[in-house]
């Protein structure tokens, strides 16, 4: 299926459902055959609905696609589906199995008697139906229960439609509420903003102005007040000034700050939010930030008032073994870190790339295993996960998985519920959020040994928090800061750039004959991505022997623009992966999927054991019934269904933060004054760091020296310090 460059005009179509092809409840995504006004063939209709049912009447708004597989189809952005009103199409609706007890002999008999009256027989004086041969009394009673429950999924829809709310977010709505969701949506339509993922607070607030709510309705300006602190935490916040909060939330709503302070205060009564003082000025939480805030700084301080780990271990003796038996001798700043981690119940071990983490976590490891220890090794994402088993050797799992994650918020792993284990290793420390360390912390088992390994100038955590920077700052963790960078790794211009952009300074770009750190000067960012495009396609697979999609990655920091993961991605996949008559291919939400395609995994889904941030390959799409296949990591074969494809997003390019974690051979990085509110220097250090052979920067000299900087990211308003 082929985009086109100009697309249809928006119709709208009114008729009948012929035939239901494909429907999925959990996504409401349907294939239907239908037959508009003014037709005698059928037409295929692609939309969204949580129920339907042949022979209803259908009003359809979209467009006119043309497909290779299936030829002329209508995609409709709104679907509204009414009962019939043909004797017809009652009695294939009726006979569709919809309403329990009727089968399509019964559906026919029904309208044989009553004829278009059937409907109000059923609701208002079904003992009428007893007179119909084979209905009895229970047959009749179950054939209402059914009926009733179906009109209020039916009169949900309408109500939804009626005030302007679209087939896709009606669906989302009733799949939430059920048959509350008209009482949700008339008493406080911002629960949504807060209950239903996709809908933000613009879309409830649109939706409470449809249906008439004021503008300076208590229940908009505490939503509004709620809504700027968990804009905050998705900006890595775990909270924020009072007088911030008030601010922005006066500009968002248009509302004088004499009318949200009452709100403030009703909130903090209803256990809301919370205010805190911090340095001796006031700031707002949501609170299960605080919460998660006080659960860390209690677990620390219990870790570190624990005696010794191994007090009659000979530290010495042991580490020569260790180095014996790996062959490493170890460095004098590297022999401390070791000491350091066997002294202590919880010890921080952070660097950069090429200070000999790796060498001293496996013999930290070698040691503890001759101590007969039983070692638990975590990451935050499945890719982190792999990496640290392949540098050990030893199992490692996600946290999430550690943990017995469960969804909706809901862990096999927790204070009632510990982990079994001596030593705990986290690797990849600088991404884990408050909530997720302090699950974690909550989940060890009394008298545990723990060891976090990370690199704290990284990107900080993409959720709320800052905790590895807030952990070594306090001064109350023990931690080992590695600084030198060891011989081997010092010939790699990847490392000593990286290095060289952590101090702020900017590293040299003139070409090298030999090398594996280039940058490659263009004029603008359409050359920019048009040359990105030809090193990945050719050149760098040419001079390198690179697959061009299974080891060349381009990171860059946003979504949008030119030089965004959505441009980039479309004239990758054009280039890497370009349709062809024989490769199937499916469109779904503004994307087209291809068999042979870099997909990567943007939601955690405990159904299909896939994970935000698992990258994988389309294999196969299948037409009867319609499906997508993904073989993952571990030869992971995943199926998706059309309406689940807003969990998959194409990844020739992704977002820098979207890499921690994961290791490339190739790395092509664009940086350009296009993407100047995200310019910062953890940024750039984490993208050419995600590099293990060889990294390209594309682009604007002035914007790499933008970058190198400025460091905004470090600009987080946390609490976790002042508590430890």
């Amino acid at each position: 299926m082929n985009r086109d460059a100009n697309p249809a005009p928006t119709e709208t179509l009114h008729g009948l459902v012929e035939r239901v092809v494909y429907h999925t409840e959990d996504t409401g995504y349907c294939i239907l055959k239908v037959i508009p006004q003014g037709r005698r063939e059928a037409v295929s209709l692609i939309g969204k609905s949580p129920r339907v049912v042949a022979g209803e009447q259908f009003e359809a708004q979209g467009r006119w696609e043309a497909t290779r597989e299936y030829g002329q189809q209508f995609k409709a952005d709104t679907l509204k589906l009414t009962r019939p009103d043909s004797s017809e199409g009652i009695e294939k609706y009726l006979g569709s199995g919809l309403i329990e007890g009727i089968g399509p002999a019964y559906a026919k008999r029904l309208v044989k008697k009553f004829g278009k009256g059937i409907f109000e027989i059923i609701e208002n004086e079904s003992s009428k139906l007893e007179g119909v041969e084979g209905i009895g009394k229970k047959r009749r009673q179950e054939i209402r229960e059914s009926w009733m429950k179906q009109k209020s999924v039916h009169n949900i829809m309408l109500f939804l439609h009626q005030n302007g709310i679209s087939s896709s977010r009606a669906l989302r709505i009733h799949k939430t509420y059920g048959e509350e969701a008209l009482s949700v949506l008339t008493t406080n339509p911002y629960r949504l903003a807060q209950d239903i993922h996709g809908i933000g607070f613009k879309t409830a607030d649109s939706i409470a102005h449809q249906m008439g709510v004021a503008k300076d309705a208590p229940e908009r300006l505490r939503a509004g007040l709620l809504h700027v602190l968990e804009t905050a935490a998705s900006s890595g916040h775990c909270c924020l000034p009072e007088g911030r909060v008030m601010e922005q939330t006066a500009q968002l709503l248009g509302a004088a700050d004499s009318l949200l302070q009452p709100e403030v205060e009703t909130l903090i009564t209803a256990s809301q939010l919370e205010r805190h003082a911090l340095n001796g000025q006031s700031f707002l939480y949501l609170p299960y930030l605080r919460a998660a805030e006080q659960s860390i700084a209690r677990s620390i301080a219990t870790l570190v008032s624990f005696p010794p780990a191994y007090p009659r271990m000979d530290v010495e003796a042991a580490m020569a073994k260790a180095a014996q038996d790996t062959g490493k001798v170890l460095a004098e700043s590297q022999q401390r870190a070791v000491k350091e981690a066997l002294k202590n119940r919880c010890l921080i071990i952070t660097g950069g790339p090429g200070v000999g983490k790796t060498t001293i976590l496996r013999t930290i490891l070698t040691v503890l295993r001759d101590q007969k220890v039983k070692m638990v090794l975590a990451a935050p994402t499945g890719r982190a996960a792999k990496r640290l088993n392949e540098s050990t050797g030893l199992e490692a799992k996600t946290l999430h998985r550690l943990l017995e994650y469960q969804g909706l918020g809901n862990w096999g792993r927790h204070n009632g519920h510990p982990l079994t284990g001596d030593l705990f290793v986290v690797d990849e420390c600088s991404m884990l959020d408050a909530p997720l360390m302090a699950q974690f912390l909550s989940a060890l088992p009394a008298g545990a040994h723990l060891l976090l390994v990370g690199d704290a100038d990284q990107l900080p955590s993409v959720g709320p928090g800052m905790v590895l920077n807030d952990l070594i700052s306090s001064g109350k963790v023990p931690c080992v800061q590695l600084t030198e960078i060891f011989r081997q790794a010092a010939t790699s211009r990847i490392i000593t750039s990286a290095h060289e952009i952590n101090r702020g300074c900017v590293p040299d770009l003139k070409p090298q004959r030999e090398s594996d750190f280039f940058f490659l000067e263009t004029q603008s960012p359409e050359e920019t991505r048009d040359l990105i495009v030809q090193l990945a396609h050719q050149r760098l697979p040419a001079k390198y022997k690179f697959d061009p999609i299974q080891d060349i990655q381009v990171l860059t920091p946003m979504n949008r623009h030119w030089l965004g993961t959505r441009s980039l991605n479309e004239s990758l996949q054009s280039a890497l992966n370009p349709a062809h008559e024989m490769k199937y291919e499916l469109e779904r939400f503004q994307t087209t999927y291809r068999v042979g395609d870099k997909v990567i995994q943007t939601h955690n889904n405990y159904d299909k054991e896939v994970f935000n941030g698992d990258i994988g390959h389309i294999v196969t799409i299948e037409t009867d019934p319609l499906k997508l296949s993904v073989r993952f990591e571990g030869d992971r074969l995943v199926d998706y269904e059309p309406g689940e494809l807003d969990e998959l997003q194409l990844a020739y390019a992704l977002t820098i933060h979207k890499s921690q974690g994961s290791e490339f051979p190739c790395v092509i990085i664009p940086v350009s004054t296009q993407h100047y509110v995200l310019l910062e220097r953890s940024l750039i250090y984490t993208a050419v760091t995600r590099a293990k052979k060889l990294v390209v920067l594309v682009g604007d000299p002035r914007a790499l020296s933008m970058a190198v900087g400025r460091q905004e990211s470090r600009k987080r308003w946390t609490g976790l310090k002042e508590l430890l």
